[in-house]
C-alpha cells in the first residue's frame, strides 16, 4: 500500500472538495430589499455546490430567500462571523478552513458542536446573538438512514436498525473534522465505533473527547466484547475501550492504529466509513489495504461524492453494498436550512436534491 498520510484537518465531505465538479450554470435567484440572506463561508467557495441546491429548494417553496457563497480568508473570519447579523443574514454555513476557527466569535454553541468542536451552521437569532451548530452528524444519519432502505431489496446488506444501531458493528477510517461528527452520531445510536487512523493518537483523542461528552466509562480493552480484533491488532492498540450507557443504549468506542488493525475490524464490521480526503484524485492510494477482503452483507460509505471512488469500486465488486456522501452533503444543507427557515429538513432534502439534478 502506497505511503501518504491521511488528511485528517479536513474532512472528506468539506464543500472544498467539491473543486473538480462542474461550475452551475443555473440561474440565481432574484435578489430585492427585502430577501433573506443565507450563505457558505470558506475559503475558497466558488465550486460550492450549496448555493445551486439551496437555492433550488428555496425557490420550490416560494420563500424569497437566496444563498450566496462567502469566501472569506483565514485573517478576516471575526470580522465575516460578527458582520453577519448586521448585514441581515438569517445565518450561514461554514466549510473548510473555518469550521473550529468560527467558534470564539459566536455566542453559544449546541452540545454536538461543542463536543466536536466545530461548527457548520450559525444561526443569528431575532436578538442578534448568534448560535453555532453542527449539522454534518445528523445529515450523515439521515442519508444512512435514506440510502439502505432504498437499497434493501436489491442486496444482502445488513439491516441497520433506525434509531438505535446499538447491534451495528462500524469501523470509521480516519480522525478528522468529518470523522468527529460521524463517531458522535454513531455514539448517540449505540453502535460499536472502531475509529482506525496512521496516526494512532488522533483517534484516541475522537474517541475520549466524544466519550466524555457522552458520560462515557471506560473498560479495559481485553473485557470488550465489541470489535473483533487479530491478535497482532489487539497488541498494537493501546486505547480503552470506552462504554457509553444512556438513553437505554450502549456504545463503544476504540481507537485503533492503521493499517495494523485492519484486517481483524474489518472481518468483523457491518458498516465501514471512510472520512478521509483519500479518493478525491484519481491518483490518490486507498484509504484501505487491498490485501484485506469486503463481503457480502457489509455496507461502505465513501464521504467523498465528486467522482467515483477506487473504494467503492472495489466494495462493490465483492459484493458489500457501495454508498457515497452526496446525501450527506444534501441532508445537513436541509438541516441547515429548517433552522433558518422553520420549514421541513425532509421535504428540504428532497427538494436540494432535486435542485442538484437539474441541469
Amino acid at each position: 500500500m502506497k505511503s501518504r498520510a491521511w488528511s485528517v484537518e479536513s474532512g472528506a465531505n468539506d464543500e472544498s472538495n467539491t473543486e473538480y465538479a462542474p461550475r452551475s450554470t443555473h440561474h440565481a435567484p432574484r435578489v430585492t430589499g427585502s430577501t433573506r440572506l443565507v450563505g457558505v463561508i470558506g475559503w475558497p467557495v466558488n465550486h460550492s455546490r450549496s448555493p445551486r441546491m439551496h437555492n433550488a429548494a428555496y425557490a420550490a417553496l416560494g420563500l424569497d430567500w437566496a444563498y450566496v457563497p462567502l469566501p472569506v480568508a483565514p485573517e478576516r473570519v471575526g470580522d465575516a462571523v460578527r458582520g453577519l447579523g448586521a448585514l441581515g443574514f438569517a445565518g450561514a454555513n461554514v466549510t473548510v478552513p473555518h469550521k473550529h476557527a468560527v467558534i470564539p466569535f459566536l455566542d453559544e454553541l449546541t452540545p454536538i458542536a461543542r463536543a466536536i468542536g466545530a461548527v457548520n451552521t450559525i444561526v443569528v437569532r431575532p436578538d442578534g446573538s448568534l448560535l453555532g451548530d453542527s449539522t454534518d452528524g445528523a445529515g450523515f444519519m439521515a442519508d444512512l438512514r435514506t440510502q439502505t432502505a432504498n437499497c434493501k431489496s436489491q442486496t444482502e446488506a445488513r439491516d441497520l436498525q433506525f434509531p438505535s444501531l446499538q447491534f451495528v458493528r462500524v469501523l470509521v477510517l480516519g480522525a478528522g473534522g468529518a470523522a468527529r461528527s460521524v463517531v458522535y452520531a454513531l455514539a448517540e445510536t449505540g453502535a460499536t465505533v472502531a475509529v482506525v487512523n496512521r496516526t494512532l493518537h488522533k483517534a484516541q483523542e475522537i474517541c475520549q473527547t466524544i466519550g466524555a461528552a457522552l458520560e462515557v466509562t471506560a473498560e479495559s480493552a481485553a473485557s470488550a466484547e465489541g470489535m473483533k480484533t487479530s491478535a497482532s491488532s489487539a497488541s498494537s492498540a493501546s486505547s480503552a475501550v470506552k462504554t457509553w450507557h444512556g438513553e437505554g443504549r450502549r456504545s463503544r468506542l476504540s481507537a485503533h492504529p492503521f493499517p495494523d488493525a485492519l484486517a481483524g475490524l474489518a472481518e468483523a464490521a457491518d458498516l465501514i466509513i471512510n472520512t478521509t480526503s483519500l479518493g478525491l484524485h484519481a491518483a490518490d492510494p486507498l484509504p484501505w489495504d487491498a490485501s484485506v477482503a469486503f463481503r457480502p452483507g457489509q455496507v461502505v460509505y465513501d464521504l467523498i461524492y465528486n467522482r467515483p471512488t477506487e473504494l467503492l469500486a472495489r466494495a462493490r465488486s465483492q459484493g458489500a453494498t457501495a454508498l457515497d456522501g452526496l446525501g450527506m452533503l444534501v441532508h445537513q444543507g436541509a438541516r441547515s436550512a429548517a433552522l433558518w427557515t422553520g420549514k421541513d429538513a425532509d421535504e428540504l432534502a428532497h427538494l436540494m436534491r432535486e435542485g442538484l439534478r437539474t441541469k
